[in-house]
């Protein structure tokens, strides 16, 4: 595994009171990097398959996906251990758990390092965990191990959120936010780890469908620290998260269709997934943009920090809301460099986010944007969305 911080950089822009602060990022992958050039060959010869017409659907896949490097679990090592992970009808889900269950305790240990070494403060002053995964199912839950693998604290107050999906991360933020703002000098940390190993299957002319993760989906962890009033001798506020709204739109539950199996896990998303989000993204923005008197005239003044969940939901967006191309920067990035890694995208995006402000101030350009919103779209189908400043321009 590998970790990775952002050094926050010295904020300009001041917090309100009381309000919960984005304080710090961090990130960590596996070892194994996949190069989108030889995703195909590798994945057909690993699953002892030669099948003409899956993989020319999968290598086209693979170029309209846009992404060019993912980190995964998935390795020869594993394979070789577990060679009934590429075998058709095998009951597999005790041995994908176990698997899953090791490598998100470590990447979401390793990502919180990160983070709490960028953040400059002990772990012990981490008050609430947050912890969100989609790649796992035991009892004691995954935050229990991270408390421990990091010592925290017994009396830390834990929260997890399972199997959100793609709108995991700002779900866990959200969650975070609420407790930060009514728990005064509270710090939270928001620990995010996925593994695509619970729904790895070999190629099948019966699930065409499973290409699409195949091609799209990554690997990794992220973390975040949360809390108000940031005491600016040891903090700088990256993010201030002013309002956040969560909706459901009520006949879209099958449209993203996940169901844990005795083979793992098995993902079916609908074709029309990309329209469902483009008819709705814009009224659920302006419900937000509302709060703070926006109107959808202002969408380019704005920043637009969005889960990634594949080209052609952001093409969509970006048609719809009329945005410049460059306001989905940091999102095409992510996507691009770690693929669709599911509830941990987003911090992904927002470390972009920062860097991108950065460059922008240092060369004196006009920024993105002070307010903006940080989007997600996962199972229900369910909107995620936080009305936020960037405290970094």
């Amino acid at each position: 595994m590998g970790s990775e911080g952002i050094a926050p950089g010295d904020s300009t822009m001041k917090a309100n009171a009381g309000r919960a602060t984005i304080l710090a990022l961090g990130k960590a992958f596996p070892h194994q990097l996949v190069m989108q050039d030889y995703l195909v060959e590798g994945y057909f010869r690993d699953n002892n398959c030669d099948d003409p017409d899956l993989k020319e659907k999968l290598a086209r896949l693979c170029k309209t996906t846009t992404v060019k490097t993912r980190y995964v679990v998935m390795s020869d090592e594993v394979l070789k251990r577990y060679p009934e992970l590429t075998l058709e009808g095998i009951p597999t889900v005790k041995q994908r758990l176990d698997i899953c269950h090791d490598a998100v305790t470590q990447m979401a240990i390793e990502a919180s390092h990160a983070c709490i070494k960028n953040w400059g403060r002990p772990a012990s002053d981490i008050t609430h965990l947050v912890y969100v995964s989609s790649s796992e199912a035991r009892l004691p839950g995954g935050d229990l191990y991270l408390a421990r693998g990091l010592e925290l604290s017994p009396r830390t107050k834990r929260v997890m959120l399972y199997f959100s999906g793609c709108s995991g991360g700002v779900a866990g933020l959200r969650v975070a936010k609420d407790i930060a703002e009514n728990n005064p000098l509270s710090r939270v940390l928001l620990a995010t780890s996925e593994t695509t190993i619970i729904g790895y299957k070999p190629p099948s002319a019966h699930r065409p469908y499973d290409l699409v993760g195949v091609a799209l989906f990554g690997d990794g962890a992220g973390a975040m620290i949360i809390g108000s009033d940031p005491e600016l001798v040891s903090e700088n506020p990256l993010f201030e998260l002013h309002t956040a709204l969560q909706e459901f739109l009520p006949g879209t539950e099958k449209t993203i269709d996940g169901r844990l199996t005795e083979e793992g896990i098995s993902f079916k998303l609908a074709r029309e997934l990309p329209q469902i989000i483009e008819d709705n993204v814009e009224g659920f923005c302006e419900r937000l943009m509302d709060v703070v008197g926006f109107d959808k005239k202002e969408y380019n003044k704005m920043f637009w920090a969005v889960h990634p969940g594949g080209p052609a939901i952001l093409n969509r967006m970006e048609k719809r809301l009329d945005l410049f191309p460059e306001k989905l920067d940091a999102s095409r990035r992510a996507l691009m460099d770690y693929g669709n890694a599911s509830s941990n995208t987003i911090v992904y995006v927002l470390e972009y986010m920062i860097e991108e402000s950065k460059k922008k101030k240092k060369k004196k350009e006009q920024s993105n944007g002070e307010w903006g919103l940080i989007l997600a779209f996962g199972p229900g189908i369910t909107f995620e969305g936080i009305l936020a400043r960037n405290l970094t321009i």
